[in-house]
C-alpha cells in the first residue's frame, strides 16, 4: 500500500455576490496570478487590489506564498471580495494562529447581501412606475 503524497498547497474558496474564487496557496516568492494573467492587469482599480490582499497584509505573509487564482462571475468588485475571502480561508489552513487576526477584521464571514429580484407591476427592485393621481 503506498503512502499519500504531502499537500504541497492549501486551497480556498471564496464567494461574494455572484463570484467565486478559487484560491491555491503555494509556498513561494509572491507571485500572484488570476485567470492565468498578471494581478495588475485583472484587477485595475487599486482600492480592488488592496481589497482582494488584504490577508496578506495582515498576516504578514506576502512574500512567502505564491497564488493561483481562478475567479468567474459578477463584477470587480464581486470578484475582488470572492479572492478577498479565498486567500483568508487558504491561509487559515496553512496556519489556525492567523483566525484571530483575521476573524478580528472581518475577512472570514461570507458578505450575505446579494442584488433584490425584481417585483412584477413594477419596472426594478424598488422603482416604481410614476404615480399620477389625475
Amino acid at each position: 500500500m503506498s503512502k499519500a503524497a504531502p499537500v504541497r498547497y492549501m486551497l480556498g474558496v471564496g464567494r461574494r455576490k455572484e463570484s467565486v474564487a478559487r484560491v491555491k496557496l503555494v509556498p513561494g516568492t509572491g507571485k500572484i496570478s488570476i485567470n492565468k494573467r498578471e494581478v495588475d492587469d485583472y484587477l485595475t482599480i487599486g482600492t480592488q487590489k488592496m481589497l482582494a490582499f488584504a490577508a496578506l497584509e495582515l498576516t504578514k505573509t506576502k512574500d512567502k506564498f505564491d497564488l493561483t487564482i481562478k475567479v468567474q462571475g459578477g463584477g470587480g468588485t464581486g470578484q475582488a471580495g470572492a479572492i478577498r475571502q479565498g486567500v483568508a480561508r487558504a491561509l487559515l489552513k496553512v496556519s489556525p494562529e492567523y483566525r484571530a487576526i483575521l476573524k478580528e477584521h472581518g475577512l472570514l464571514t461570507r458578505d450575505s447581501r446579494m442584488k433584490e429580484r425584481k417585483k412584477y407591476g413594477q419596472p426594478g427592485a424598488r422603482k416604481r412606475f410614476q404615480f399620477s393621481k389625475r
